[in-house]
């Protein structure tokens, strides 16, 4: 059993509609509490991370309002539901004695530092944990493009993806009994069969900078643990398969 953690530095994708457990909307306090309990474990393995959390929990709320809406509005409305994630995620790390900084691409000073990549740096160097909020700060791009973004940036040896199941299928194994699961695929792989797991977007950037992308159950209770530990049920993404973590 590998007792070292397999990445030095790492981002963890967290979709809005993880922090919502069986809620129809907006936040499950018990969920939060669970994911940041496994995040702040990580932390204590020696390992840096980052984290970008979508918006999607929040905007379900509103989504009836914004239909019509022009688009670059609604997604700026996106991006202030991630603010609101983060700083809950910050407040159920901070609990488990993780420290945090929030950084939004959007600046709000009264709530949360801008983000200055240096910074950001810094702080993972001194062990805190960063969440950055607000996307890239642009519209049109999702919080998967801001996440391969900011794993670009942080120089990350891996981005992690937390999802509902234990890594990539060919199709919902939820609705689909018969769905092949995959331990690894390459990035052109998952674009030419257009496999739901980041947009184009962030695969490409990932590509360009040779980021592996690591598929997980976020609800599994220390599943980022053993991930980081090469342990467990998951999907690596890579260039080639050789260059799949051992």
């Amino acid at each position: 059993m590998r007792q070292s953690p397999a990445y030095k530095r790492v981002l963890l994708k967290v979709s809005g509609e993880a922090l919502m457990g069986r809620r129809e909307y907006g936040l499950d306090n018990d969920t939060v509490n669970r994911i940041a309990a496994d995040i702040s474990a990580v932390v204590q393995m020696g390992v840096q991370v980052s984290l970008v959390i979508g918006g999607g929990n929040i905007f379900r709320g509103v989504s009836a309002a914004a239909a019509g809406m022009d688009r670059a509005q609604a997604d700026y409305m996106g991006m202030l539901a991630t603010v609101m994630n983060a700083l809950a995620m910050q407040n159920a790390l901070e609990r488990h004695g993780t420290p945090t900084r929030v950084q939004s691409a959007i600046p709000m000073a009264s709530v949360c530092e801008p983000y200055i990549r240096r910074r950001a740096e810094r702080h993972m160097e001194k062990g805190r944990v960063v969440v950055f909020a607000a996307g890239t700060g642009n519209p049109f791009f999702t919080t998967d493009t801001a996440a391969a973004l900011r794993a670009a940036e942080m120089g990350c040896d891996a981005l992690l993806k937390g999802t509902q199941v234990d890594g990539v299928y060919s199709a919902d194994p939820r609705k689909d009994p018969t769905a092949e699961r995959f331990d690894t695929l390459t990035y052109l792989e998952v674009l030419s069969r257009d496999l739901s797991v980041m947009d184009a977007a962030a695969i490409s950037l990932a590509r360009e900078n040779r980021l592996p992308i690591i598929v997980f159950n976020i609800h599994a209770a220390g599943a980022f643990a053993q991930v980081m530990r090469a342990e467990g049920r998951f999907t690596t993404i890579v260039e080639a398969p050789l260059d799949a973590p051992g």
